[in-house]
């Protein structure tokens, strides 16, 4: 089967993994064309038999960082018309939502998210979000540690307690035992 023809039953899953990088949508929609873009015009390079979920993350998560390093170039907002759009939402009682907990992502460092993701959200055992990233397993098992500890703190959570959570790609990223070891 040609990979090309596979690609579209990843969308979905690179749109998730670019919105928890970028937080944006719209950045988070030019980020995955970006990527199908980069990996169409690069599909030779992709190994038949080999994981092409996993090859596509990582030429988003490469897309990614170099479009913040060009970012650091761009000129601030300086007449303000972009931090007047901002809204800080409202703390809410009662159980954690679905927002209360897109805050708390939000508030994690990108490194930390991309781990959770990979390993909680999109169901990557920690080997393939490793090399994914470039990094060791051990950096990626910390990182995702690190970052379900921050969002328990974010969130007021005691240990242990149930955020009462329907949505499975929620629940495993916070859950302390990844579904994949």
């Amino acid at each position: 089967m040609d990979p090309r023809d596979e690609l579209v039953t990843h969308l979905p899953a690179l749109r998730a993994f670019a919105m928890s990088l970028t937080r944006n949508p719209s950045q988070a929609d030019d980020l995955v064309q970006d990527t199908i873009e980069k990996a169409w015009k690069n599909i030779k390079s992709f190994t038949p038999g080999t994981n092409l979920r996993a090859w596509l993350f990582t030429i988003q998560r490469n897309a990614f960082y170099s479009s913040r390093r060009k970012v650091k170039r761009e000129v601030a907002d300086v007449d303000g018309i972009m931090a007047a759009s901002l809204a800080v939402k409202p703390d809410h009682d009662g159980r954690l939502a679905l927002n209360d907990f897109r805050v708390a992502f939000e508030q994690l460092p990108v490194e930390q998210r991309e781990a959770l993701i990979l390993v909680g959200g999109s169901g990557f055992a920690y080997e393939e979000a490793a090399e994914m990233c470039g990094v060791a397993i051990g950096t990626i098992k910390s990182r995702a540690n690190r970052g379900r500890k921050r969002l328990a703190e974010l969130m007021h959570l005691a240990e242990g307690e149930d955020p009462t959570i329907s949505d499975s790609n929620t629940a495993s990223i916070l859950s302390a035992s990844p579904q994949n070891g």
